[in-house]
């Protein structure tokens, strides 16, 4: 078992935290040796197993993360942008794997991601499940081959309490679908249309958010045209897939070269 690789969770009190705690311990191939929270957490000092009210796993959380980065294999972060970017320098100063799900990255939080993968593996995704990777094949190759008299929609629904909009799903397949036409997203993206906005310019790419109730995930992306309408959809049911495809990737990651990768290099499909 002392030889599996270890895996540190971060944010381990948050809605993702704990399915990521629970799917490294259910794993056959990993061992959780870590669990960190912010200074001043009421989770500190306990055993992360009985603070979510289960039995206990054996590793106490705590609220310094070098320490927990250095004896591990890989750190799995679902948190948020400036936490990410302070345990992105981590676990590039201990050389463990770094997976990252958090969203929310602006392109300067991207860039001090880039840097810290000169140093140690970086995994980063928008959505860590097979199918969502799987759809940004498919809208790329659907880009490809339709011009732009067909307008693309790129809608995304989420639960109330999602705070970044678009999600970093839709993100990523706008970005297919802007792979696919040859084109620059930030050029030919438009969000949050309102009010008198004109007739819609051919070739831009929209994005539409939906945000209510307890909603897991669905994205569709629309390729609307004159006289049809073809739309890919993606609809998530289990939030565990999304801690069981970070725990695949933070295996997958444990002996790659420094680098900043993605889902699709963990599936084969780069």
């Amino acid at each position: 078992m002392s030889k599996l690789p270890g895996i540190v969770v971060t944010g381990a009190s948050g809605r993702m935290g704990r399915m990521l705690i629970e799917a490294v311990c259910a794993s056959d191939a990993a061992r959780l040796v870590g669990a960190v929270e912010q200074p001043g957490h009421d989770w500190i000092g306990q055993d992360a197993g009985t603070a979510m009210g289960n039995a206990p796993v054996g590793v106490t959380v705590t609220d310094d993360p070098l320490e927990c980065f250095a004896a591990a294999h890989a750190v799995i972060d679902f948190t948020a942008p400036a936490a990410t970017l302070d345990y992105a320098l981590l676990a590039a100063q201990a050389r463990a794997v770094h997976v990252i799900g958090t969203t929310g990255l602006s392109e300067a939080d991207i860039a001090k991601i880039d840097a810290a993968a000169r140093h140690a593996a970086v995994i980063r995704a928008g959505n860590m499940s097979l199918g969502v990777n799987l759809l940004t094949r498919l809208v790329a190759r659907v880009a490809a081959a339709l011009d732009d008299s067909y307008d693309i929609e790129v809608v995304e629904s989420h639960h109330r309490h999602k705070v970044d909009a678009p999600s970093g799903t839709a993100l990523m397949l706008g970005e297919a679908a802007a792979e696919g036409r040859g084109v620059n997203l930030g050029a030919m993206s438009d969000r949050g249309r309102d009010g008198m906005t004109g007739a819609r310019e051919p070739g831009r790419i929209g994005f539409s958010a939906i945000r209510g109730g307890d909603i897991i995930g669905t994205h569709d992306v629309i390729f609307a045209g004159q006289g049809e309408t073809i739309t890919l959809s993606h609809v998530a049911t289990d939030r565990c897939l999304f801690a069981r495809g970070a725990v695949k990737a933070a295996l997958w990651g444990v002996g790659k070269p420094p680098g900043h990768y993605d889902m699709l290099d963990v599936l084969g499909l780069n």
